[in-house]
């Protein structure tokens, strides 16, 4: 795989959530192949730069694109909603040392300051719950919770613990959440690479159907955002409230349908 031969001048840029936007593990094919002719489509006519934004890691994304037959690669990724990789020439991703770096040790650092903060959390969780407590290299802190209800419960309770004035933040994709800085989720890494390629956010376009989506979801981040039919009814909403595109279709086809509706 490659990415699209470069644009003369970048335009766009164009930021997707895989699980459940880009990515349906049921279909046939999981991406539909419009997807893919519409983004050379707008590569050729509208200079877009496009690239997934995804909660997975590195190498479970990798993972994603070659199972689904990924014709041609992103032009950046933005794993564990934060880390920003870039491919190079010859289609090997290549991390973005300084964003990466700052990323990771500054919330080490916040980890280690909010030790008691996340003690709390995990008491309430342990004693009240049945969800399972994460700690494991690369992920430090994150609970795995049974049902949608019992997480959304534990975000409530998390709400009631953490300060509005913390640094602490935490992102949610269904019944997994994982805690790490309000600084660095989805939106501020998709507004990093903006700044890399030299696009703001006028010329960002972003699509999600998660709750770790919200933060790219933004009208402050991308001044074109939709969800697929298939997103959760808080994202739905929140793009609504912000005059965005909510699309008739899921996945890949709803994806399909907002670039046609923002571009066609």
């Amino acid at each position: 795989m490659r990415t699209l031969p470069p644009p003369n001048q970048a335009q766009w840029l164009l930021s997707f959530d895989f699980d459940g936007t880009l990515h349906d593990p049921a279909g046939q094919p999981p991406v539909i192949d419009d997807f893919f002719q519409v983004i050379q489509w707008l590569r050729a006519e509208k200079q877009a730069l496009w690239g997934i934004n995804t909660g997975r890691s590195m190498e479970h994304l990798v993972q994603g694109l070659i199972e689904s037959r990924f014709p041609i690669l992103p032009d950046f990724a933005i794993v564990r909603e934060r880390e920003i990789f870039l491919p190079n020439a010859v289609g090997r991703f290549v991390g973005v040392k300084t964003w990466n770096e700052a990323c990771e040790r500054d919330i080490a650092k916040l980890l280690k300051k909010s030790k008691s903060l996340l003690k709390k959390i995990r008491d309430v969780v342990e004693e009240h719950t049945g969800a399972q407590w994460i700690e494991q290299p690369g992920e430090p802190a994150g609970i795995i919770a049974r049902t949608e209800d019992e997480m959304a419960w534990i975000i409530e309770q998390v709400h009631l613990i953490v300060p509005a004035d913390s640094a602490l933040g935490w992102q949610r994709n269904s019944i997994y959440l994982r805690f790490g800085h309000k600084d660095y989720q989805k939106g501020s890494s998709l507004t990093a690479v903006g700044m890399i390629v030299g696009i703001g956010s006028e010329g960002t376009c972003a699509m999600g159907d998660s709750h770790n989506d919200l933060a790219m979801l933004d009208d402050a981040v991308a001044s074109r955002i939709a969800c697929p039919s298939n997103a959760v009814e808080d994202v739905k909403q929140h793009v609504a409230a912000q005059g965005g595109f909510l699309c008739t279709k899921p996945c890949s086809a709803g994806v399909y349908e907002g670039l046609v509706h923002f571009f066609g």
